[in-house]
This record gives C-alpha cells, structure tokens and sequence, in this order.
C-alpha cells in the first residue's frame, strides 16, 4: 500500500493543482476550500505513508537497462516528506489573505500547488535520476511564482533564477553519468554506490566530478558564489518567497548535496579528501558573507533572503563534516531553519500587506499598533540568533558539537564562523525589533495608528510557527534522536 500511496501523494497536489484554471469556482471562497482540502489531504496522505514506515520500491516509469522512474521512501526521506507536509497547508492558508491583493490569482494558486507535489517527488525519489527528474520539475513549475507580478524586476529576477538553476543542473547531471559508470547503480544507498575495483586510479577525477555536483545542486542552496538569484527573488509574492527561501527550493538543493555526499559518493570515499576541505571552504565563506550581506541590506526581505543564504550553509556545514553527528547536525538545521525563516518571512509578509512598506527604516514604532506580528518576528528572531530554549539553540549546538567530535581542523574554522554569524544575526535581526518597538524620541506616533495587525488567515501560520520554535527548543530530543538513527543508517 506504501508504495502507491507514495504516487498518490506526488500526483494529488499536482493534478489539482493543475485543475484549478478548469474548474469554475463561483465564488473566491469556494476555490480556497478547495486548495486548503487539496493540499490538507495530500499531507494527511503523506504522514500516513510516514506512520507505516520505509517501504518497497515502485517503479513509475522504466527505461533502458536499470534506468527508472521510482518511489522509495527511507529515512532521509521522511525528513524532508515531513517537513514540507507540515508546513504546506498553513502556508496556504496564510496565501489567501496575502493574495487577495494581487492580481492572476488561479495562476499562482495552479502553481503553488503543484509545486507541492514535485517538492514530495524530490522527498520519495528511489534514485538519482528520478530525484534529478523532479529537480528539474521544480525549476519549471517556480519561474512563473517568480514571475507572477510580471513587473520588468519580476521578469529579470526569473530569467536569473532560471539560468542559474538549469545551469546548475548541468552540473550536477554530471555526477549522475559517472556514477551510472563507477557505482553499483544509481540507487541511494546509505554509504555510498562507488564500486572500489571500478574507481581505482580515478579518484582525482570522481572527486572532482563531485565538487561540481556539489555546486550544482548548490545553486539552489545559495552557496557563493552562486547566490545572486535569491535575493533578486524576493520580487515575488511572499508566500512564494516563504517557501522558495524556507522549504522547497533551497531545502531541495540542500536534500540533493545530502543525498549526493551521503548515499551516493558516500563519505568512505570523501572524508579527508581534498574535495571535503574544499566544499567545507566554500559553505564557511557563504555563512560569513550572507550574514555579513543581511547587516548591510535595508529591504525587509532581501536582508532574510541574505539571513537565508548564510544559514542553508550551516546545513552544508553539517553535510561536509561527513560523519553521522554532522548529517544529525545538518538534518536538525534543516528542519528547524524551515520553522524559523518561514515565520519570519511571513511576517514581512504581513507587515507589507497591511502596511505597504517594504524597508527597515520604515518599521519605527509598528511593533505598538502590530504586536501580533512583530511579537511573532521577535521569537523568529531570538531562535534565529540561538537563544537557549528555542529551536535554533539545538541546531547550532548539534552542528558545533559535531565540528568539536570530528576532529577537523577546518571544522573548528568553522564554529567560529558560526560565532560571527550569531552575533551578526543578532544585528540584523534585532534591529528591526527595536525599530519597531523602541522608536526614536523624534518618532511621530499619529502616522502608525491606521495599522493593525491581520486576520486569523495571516496570524494563525505565525503563532503555530512560533509554538514550534518554543517546543523544539524545550523539547527536541525524539526528533533529534530520529534525526541520529537516520544519520548512522539505522533507517
């Protein structure tokens, strides 16, 4: 049953989705039962398969030889299913509300929904090539998020997210020819497929060939220097830049480098490589400059777009220790940075919708007439920076610990990188805390009194985010465990 409920959670939301521009909706409301039903019932279906477990294969489509098409869930995958089946429905819920102000709503509603479904194929893909297959799905069903207000900042920032991303592709489709020629298959396999008779005298070569790979698959991870397009994304509406930054397009490039370093080249064969200390180079120099990029930035969601690049590093921080505390590490970051940004990022949201500014000088004195809001973005804020007692604390120490136990070098570089990007979190963070909620003395007060704060729609998403970041702060140690079982190849 596992297998084929599997292809039913891939195919629910993305022939839903698809349905929305057919089917005649009476009324707006009628359409958004419809959307939140789709995508609730897709989730339910998915913690379902999670509930059973690990499961068969099932081949979708066969080519020639043992190239397929197929669904297998195992426990790297279940991470990244749970994630997004989580957090899907209130991002839905809170689009509605955002939405009403935007124009070609069934067109952002066709695709935000099917990106539900491709994001899930990414998450039960049984091999390399059928998680490249709906990699490159991704690509095509987000442009037109990017693209949606089609304002001429609208049509630059997809033509780069697009460029970047299939060339990127490119790269990483590299990885998947060689180890069609040097491994047993291109299944994932904890520890890696590399047949050891197959790659004598060609390390040099495979370890190159995995440094692109990594790059590749990077450029959705925003590793510098291949980042340019993420903040240029912020263009887009914000429940698209919520998940684009939070859950599905970044989280996918850094799932893709999980599976590559992990279950396909495996760390037997990297550690201690010069290609590990390499990549760890790159992802220590992309934590530093986007949260250095974050204190210089004065718009509201370029500065968590930069927040955002430095911190999918700190989960390629996790990748590139390559042992199974750093793949916890990475795992737990991955999940608790999805809480976080996306909380984060809808508050901006509705700090916009409701008050149509758009810059951090702006806030002054908000915080008073939005406290929902900004008291929401506070508690993002303080889990972002590691504050004890919120969720981002378990991650960062989880990832710190892991550099300690490995014994690198390069990692302690490393945790020092994180030192520096806490304290600049706290900058750039906390100052719009302040701004809002401790305004200069020459501040005009009679200009904020229009403001409030949203509807249930917006709030609802906030406070459960919030919630979360409080109780995996206080409580992490079944899902940390998990993550621990999964990383030493227990599931």
């Amino acid at each position: 049953m596992n297998p084929v409920m599997m292809l039913a959670a891939v195919l629910l939301p993305i022939i839903g989705g698809a349905l929305v521009m057919a089917l005649p909706f009476k009324k707006r409301l009628h359409m958004e039962i419809y959307l939140e039903v789709l995508v609730l019932a897709t989730s339910i279906l998915v913690w379902a398969i999670l509930a059973e477990g690990p499961g068969e294969r099932f081949p979708i489509v066969k080519f020639v030889h043992n190239l397929s098409l197929s669904l297998k869930l195992d426990g790297c995958g279940m991470v990244f299913a749970g994630l997004v089946s989580a957090l899907w429905p209130l991002a839905m819920l809170f689009s509605f509300e955002y939405m009403k102000k935007e124009e070609h709503e069934k067109v952002f509603f066709m695709f935000y929904t099917m990106t539900y479904g491709v994001t899930l194929g990414i998450s039960f893909a049984e091999d390399m090539l059928t998680m490249y297959f709906f990699y490159e799905l991704l690509t095509l069903v987000t442009v037109p998020l990017v693209l949606h207000t089609l304002t001429r900042e609208a049509i630059l920032a997809s033509r780069k997210y697009l460029y970047y991303s299939l060339g990127g592709a490119a790269f990483a489709f590299i990885s998947l020819v060689f180890l069609l020629v040097y491994g047993s298959s291109l299944d994932f396999s904890y520890g890696g497929v590399l047949v050891t008779e197959m790659t004598a005298g060609k390390e040099n070569t495979l370890l190159v060939v995995y440094v692109m790979a990594f790059l590749g698959f990077g450029v959705k991870a925003a590793v510098c220097p291949f980042n340019a397009w993420l903040p240029q994304a912020g263009v887009a509406p914000t429940p698209v830049t919520a998940l684009l930054h939070a859950v599905a397009v970044v989280k996918a490039g850094a799932f893709a480098i999980i599976r590559l370093t992990y279950y396909s080249f495996g760390t037997d064969f990297l550690a201690g490589s010069w290609a590990q200390k390499a990549v760890m180079g790159i992802v220590i120099f992309t934590i530093v400059y986007g949260c250095s990029r974050a204190v210089k930035e004065t718009h509201i969601k370029r500065r968590l777009a930069y927040s955002t690049i430095s911190n999918l590093s700190y989960v390629l921080f996790g990748v590139t220790i390559m042992t199974p505390l750093g793949l916890a590490g990475a795992f737990t970051h991955l999940v608790f940075h999805a809480v976080m940004k996306i909380c984060s990022f809808f508050c901006a949201g509705a700090i916009m919708h409701q008050t149509d500014k758009h810059y951090v000088h702006e806030l002054n004195g908000l915080g008073k007439e939005m406290p929902a809001v900004f008291g929401t973005f506070t508690v993002s804020s303080l889990a972002l920076m590691g504050v004890p007692g919120l969720c981002g604390f378990i991650s960062k120490w989880n990832l710190a610990n892991a550099a300690v136990m490995s014994g690198n070098a390069m990692a302690y570089v490393g945790i020092g990188a994180l030192l520096v990007s806490a304290l600049l979190t706290a900058i750039y963070m906390l100052s719009i805390v302040v701004r809002a909620f401790f305004p200069p003395t020459e501040f005009d007060e009679a200009g904020t009194k229009e403001y409030r704060d949203p509807n249930w729609l917006m709030l609802t998403p906030l406070f459960v985010f919030a919630a979360a970041m409080l109780f995996f702060g206080l409580y992490s140690a079944p899902i940390v465990q998990f993550f621990t079982d999964i990383s030493n190849g227990v599931m």
